[in-house]
């Protein structure tokens, strides 16, 4: 309990000292379907992802502690690797098929802890959902949660230059309606609900 309220308190002066002006003021943040976010129980944030930035900017957006799994290499970089591992962040080395990863998942979602995946496994050049895994759904049946579809706009191209000067690209993150676990873990069932989060997320996305 104790390390839940230290990791809580972390969380809150992390995304509000570090992740806040870069989101609001940087990238000028705007969030759109805040009613569809879960506030009592725990769910599985299903997302796109173009940026190393990501994990950050979509825990500060939604407002809730969210656990992301993210590649072992990036708690390495200086300062990223500190904002991530205090937002709650966990290594994966071997993707969502490592035994050791999914019962870090499921630990996290009994405790009632959200947890984010991005449903590619890996960025998009394109920012878009162009492969997706079938972790998350089988996640989602497995703990009996909720399934949060979430697009992030621009994050593939967070900065641009003309004549040597940055430019920055706004953000903004959408959020769809939750989506009920699979009724069992089927391959049918896990690759219905994974197409049809990727339809969702990419609709979103426009």
């Amino acid at each position: 309990m104790k390390n839940h309220t230290i990791q809580k308190l972390i969380y809150e002066l992390v995304s509000k000292l570090f992740v806040f002006p870069i989101y609001k003021f940087v990238f000028k943040g705007h969030l759109i379907g805040r009613d569809n976010i879960p506030q009592k129980d725990s769910f599985i944030m299903v997302s796109n992802h173009g940026s190393l930035l990501d994990p950050p900017l979509l825990g500060h957006a939604l407002g809730r502690n969210i656990s992301f799994m993210a590649k072992a290499e990036l708690f390495k970089i200086p300062f990223l690797g500190f904002i991530i591992k205090a937002c709650g962040a966990y290594p994966v080395k071997r993707g969502i098929a490592d035994k050791n990863t999914i019962k870090t998942a499921c630990k996290k979602l009994s405790n009632d802890n959200c947890i984010g995946i991005f449903i590619d496994g890996t960025r998009q050049k394109n920012g878009r959902v162009n492969k997706p895994k079938q972790g998350a759904a089988l996640l989602a049946f497995k703990n009996q949660k909720l399934l949060l579809p979430v697009a992030i706009v621009n994050s593939h191209r967070l900065i641009r230059f003309k004549f040597f000067i940055p430019l920055f690209s706004k953000i903004v993150i959408k959020v769809g309606k939750p989506v009920q676990p699979p009724q069992s873990s089927s391959r049918d069932d896990l690759n219905s609900v994974t197409m049809h989060l990727q339809d969702k997320i990419n609709n979103l996305i426009g």
